[in-house]
């Protein structure tokens, strides 16, 4: 308690102790070691009688706890929050100040302490290494008779649990159902009520009931539960972050006391027929796979509450739907701005790439069950994932038991990455692959793993980045983890297009979507030049790529398109000689492109979204884009220009409604543009910007290409004419000016004014969280189907005949995509012949064929008269191949036979596991007793379709 910390660094929390470390070095580079932080504070002396709870949110990766010298405790996960009973360890009025200090550790070796076991997610590639007490911390007082904490790890408590049931949507009708662990450390026993309040979101009271009084004994604790009949309710939905507050407090005859405030939203969920449904409207899954640590370079994950609203409100502004979090669950406070902004959440416990056994199975269950409990009134949650990687039927059972004893009715389900074949498992998915299903949701866990630099145009405007180029990964070319804006844009379409193909309405077997990875570049695994990850659609100061306006266009509706868009990519400014070709994401049908108000024709349509106008030659002025209907209707358009020369500095604050408060923790971001005399960002400059920050603030900065990527730097290079920096408040109030200047370039300021909070004896009643407004912007959950009709009629098959291996022919239509009916490896056995329900004009055949991305298959689909409805090499592709037969012929049966041999060679090089060895297609080229794949035919899923016109 005497220890003097005079010279120790005066902090406000959150605060990583190596925070300017992060994209500064790589992730295997962080560093790790052991860090004190400590806290002087004074409690009242009229709450001498009180209990006294700490709350942390979380610490990397052990924190080991004293107050006024005495050992409180030890928590070891570095992911969840965990909390202490302080009752008997604290002091109370001035004269008795309380110092609590305490030790972490953030070494990458850690282990836990009572059995020698490291825990598999403090893991060099995925989870940035941000140490100390890196999230927020709060002091809770309460009555000796209370309602308990959602901390169960050290104070084995599960606090409050809400949710609804009995939903009718349409009358905008549900039952709340409310329950409080309530524990009395009175002598005496204590008969008590709970009484539930509820206030919508412009905080007027709706509603107001009460449990039957019980009565509980010295030490006793009791679940206490209240009901009530909701109506005219705002059911809580995609962009639409509609949130009530639900008061609870306990009464004891005409006392209230421990009043508890929850923000909840209500929502109705249904997971069946190969379908996700949000509010009885079926959601096809469309966001990205982000790391959990969400960080920002200079300061890592800790960031104010406003920040977090900004970056995963900008994931919504892309139509993004859902936010699945890689590896460790997501802080609160990202949770609780998922829930404000309307945004779903995929929230994983603790894993690795793999399924595990023994103490560390026990340390994921253990996380799991910790984080249910703290994050199960939190709306914004929809799937618990409870492993990056398929886990054991056994391991799966006792997940589903942990989720159905503390969250049993709050509308989520548990799954986890693969799971294709699990009969328990409540959704499932492949990484890179297009999966299938009738039965439980299957959507992508990860797609798109490639990389490119914002500041990387094109190749024929600076910095004239050739596609590619770039240093080896595992011996091969860097195609994937180059690329240039353009490039990055169209496999954003090609990769999202595979998922659309097969969405909800194309047949009874669809896909449920999937997740890009990832949304911010990363200071995790990097595989390019540079020491972090660059798949991101934005970059690490959240500015938009080409990627995040091509997934603007593509996802903007709940299945079908709802809106239309289009969107020019890159820019217009070339020298004079330039001829290159144009590209255009849409989601119109057709895209007529005009240079100066001429037209240049129509664009070439691939993969759906995507419009290519060939060798355009450059000529300054206005292109433009428009996009029609079948009918020649105009959708959509989009303009850019080019730019004059660069005339000045442009600084403004991103969000600037917000207020700047001096609590040492809040920040501003400042962008800087370079512009021209008419205003227009000039998207080839590349001018050092020089920073000058005056008043009481501190300068983070931002990134950019240069030594340690220009961390902490005050002169920093716009990129693509356009870059950000990060002000943190200190605790002292008053005026703060940010001046930018660079060269000959008219210089501008921005002034910002640091508002003071109030601390008395080291206790703060400033939240900056709690008043932080909901994101209603895309409106209550649509009434009409997410897609008008089914664009094609499936064909039920009866049977199947085989030239080999007959038993195992029911195999290819059997809904689980690790099953397969395969050939004896001969070309007379390789046919196979399927009876369908009817006789019918099968205009498609759906097929995933065994070897997907490196083998096509030399085959040829008849009817059952012999008609040749379709003949050739099959494509390739991450999945499903979907061949048009020939029109006009009706059939009963369809015959699928080889007429040449197979080829084989990987159409997807580029494309790799994070496993090299591992292969999820069923197909393994190294196996020794694999045969030569010629004669082969194999088929893991075929479907037949009618057309639906």
């Amino acid at each position: 308690v005497g220890y003097v910390d005079k010279t120790w660094k005066s902090i406000s929390l959150p605060y990583a102790f190596n925070e300017k470390e992060a994209f500064s070095v790589p992730i295997s580079q962080h560093t790790g070691r052991v860090v004190w932080y400590r806290k002087t504070f004074v409690l009242p002396a009229n709450l001498k009688n009180k209990k006294v709870f700490i709350e942390f949110e979380g610490a990397r990766q052990a924190a080991e706890v004293w107050v006024n010298g005495k050992w409180v405790g030890l928590h070891e996960d570095g992911v969840m929050a965990f909390g202490y009973d302080l009752t008997n360890f604290v002091t109370f009025g001035s004269k008795r100040p309380n110092v609590i200090a305490v030790r972490v550790d953030n070494t990458w070796t850690y282990k836990e302490r009572a059995t020698g076991t490291e825990f598999q997610w403090n893991n060099s590639s995925f989870n940035a290494n941000y140490g100390g007490l890196t999230k927020n911390v709060y002091l809770h007082v309460t009555d000796k008779l209370y309602q308990t904490l959602p901390l169960y790890n050290n104070l084995k408590t599960a606090g409050v649990y809400i949710y609804a049931k009995d939903f009718s949507i349409k009358d905008k009708k549900a039952v709340l159902e409310v329950e409080s662990e309530v524990r009395n450390e009175y002598s005496k026993p204590k008969q008590v009520k709970l009484n539930v309040l509820v206030r919508d979101a412009d905080k007027l009271f709706i509603r107001e009931f009460s449990s039957e009084e019980v009565t509980l004994k010295p030490g006793e604790i009791q679940v206490l539960k209240a009901s009530a009949t909701m109506k005219n309710l705002n059911f809580w939905s995609w962009g639409y972050g509609y949130l009530y507050e639900v008061t609870t407090s306990l009464s004891t005859g005409k006392k209230i006391d421990d009043i508890v405030k929850t923000k909840v939203g209500f929502r109705k969920t249904e997971f069946k027929n190969g379908l996700f449904k949000l509010n009885d409207r079926v959601l096809q899954v469309k966001g990205y796979a982000q790391r959990s640590t969400n960080e920002w370079p200079g300061v890592g994950s800790s960031v104010p509450a406003w920040l977090s609203d900004y970056s995963n409100n900008l994931m919504v502004q892309s139509n993004a739907n859902l936010v699945r979090w890689m590896h460790v669950t997501p802080w609160k406070q990202d949770v609780e701005s998922c829930d404000r902004i309307g945004l779903l959440e995929a929230m994983p416990a603790g894993d690795a790439e793999k399924d595990s056994k023994g103490r560390q199975w026990e340390q994921r269950k253990d996380l799991m069950r910790d984080a249910i409990i703290y994050n199960r009134n939190n709306p914004s949650i929809i799937f618990y994932e409870c492993g990056n990687e398929s886990i054991s039927e056994e391991h799966m059972a006792e997940m589903l038991e942990i989720r159905n004893q503390y969250d049993a009715n709050g509308g989520r389900a548990m799954g986890a990455r693969e799971m294709l074949d699990s009969r328990i498992a409540e959704y499932g998915g492949e990484m890179l692959y297009i999966n299938k299903s009738a039965t439980k949701p299957v959507w992508a866990m990860e797609y798109c793993r490639d990389e490119a630099l914002r500041q990387y145009w094109d190749e024929q405007s600076y910095p004239y980045h050739k596609q590619g180029d770039g240093p080896l990964y595992r011996n091969a070319d860097a195609s994937a983890y180059n690329q240039n804006q353009d490039m990055f844009a169209f496999e954003s379409v090609v990769r999202w297009y595979d998922y659309w193909r097969e969405r909800p309405g194309t047949g009874k077997r669809v896909s449920s979507g999937g997740v890009s990875i990832i949304f911010s570049d990363s200071n995790t695994h990097c595989r390019g030049a540079e020491n972090y990850r660059r798949s991101g659609k934005v970059d690490a100061m959240r500015i938009p790529k080409d990627a995040y306006f091509a997934h603007q266009v593509m996802w903007d509706g709940w299945v079908d398109v709802e809106n239309f868009r289009t969107h020019i990519v890159g820019h217009w400014n070339y020298d004079k000689d330039v001829v290159k070709n144009v590209y255009v994401v849409s989601t119109g049908d057709k895209v007529e492109l005009f240079l100066n108000g001429k037209s240049l024709g129509f664009g070439e349509q691939t993969n759906r979204f995507w419009y290519t106008f060939k060798d355009v030659k450059f000529v300054p002025g206005t292109i433009r884009a428009v996009s029609y209907d079948s009918s020649d209707r105009k959708l959509s358009e989009d303009v850019i220009r080019t730019t004059n020369a660069s005339s000045a500095l442009k600084l403004t604050r991103i969000e600037d409604s917000n207020p700047f408060m001096a609590d040492g923790a809040d920040m501003v971001l400042a962008q800087v543009e370079v512009i021209d005399n008419r205003g227009d960002r000039c998207p080839l400059a590349n001018d050092p910007v020089t920073y000058h920050l005056q008043g009481p603030a501190e300068f983070i900065g931002g990134i950019g290409k240069g030594e340690h990527n220009c961390i902490g730097d005050t002169i920093l290079p716009v990129e693509a004419g356009i870059n950000r920096v990060l002000i943190r408040s200190t605790r002292k109030s008053g005026s703060i000016r940010l001046i930018v200047t660079s060269g000959s370039l008219t210089p501008d300021t921005l002034d910002v004014t640091a508002l003071p909070v109030e601390d008395k004896d080291g206790l703060s009643t400033y939240l900056p969280a709690t008043e932080r407004p909901a994101h209603l912007d895309r409106g209550p959950t649509p009434r009409y189907a997410s897609f008008l009709r089914m664009s094609r009629i499936p064909v039920t098959i009866l049977g199947a005949t085989a030239g080999a291996n007959e038993k195992d022919a029911s195999l290819s239509y059997d809904d689980n995509e690790l099953t397969e009916w395969r050939n004896n490896g001969t070309r007379s056995s390789g046919w196979i012949k399927y009876d369908l329900s009817r006789v019918t004009e099968v205009s498609e055949v759906c097929m995933k064929l065994t070897g997907w991305r490196n083998r096509s298959y030399n085959i040829r689909i008849l009817a059952q008269d012999g008609t040749v409805l379709w003949e050739g090499l099959t494509p390739k592709s991450l999945g499903y191949i979907t061949l048009p037969l020939k029109k006009g012929v009706e059939t009963r049966s369809i015959r699928i036979e080889l007429a040449g041999s197979s080829t084989s060679k990987d159409a997807y090089s580029n494309i790799v596991e994070v496993d090299k060895n591992k292969n999820l297609d069923l197909f393994d080229s190294k196996s020794p007793d694999s045969n030569d794949p010629k004669e082969e035919l194999r088929i893991v899923e075929i479907e037949f379709y009618e057309s639906a016109e």
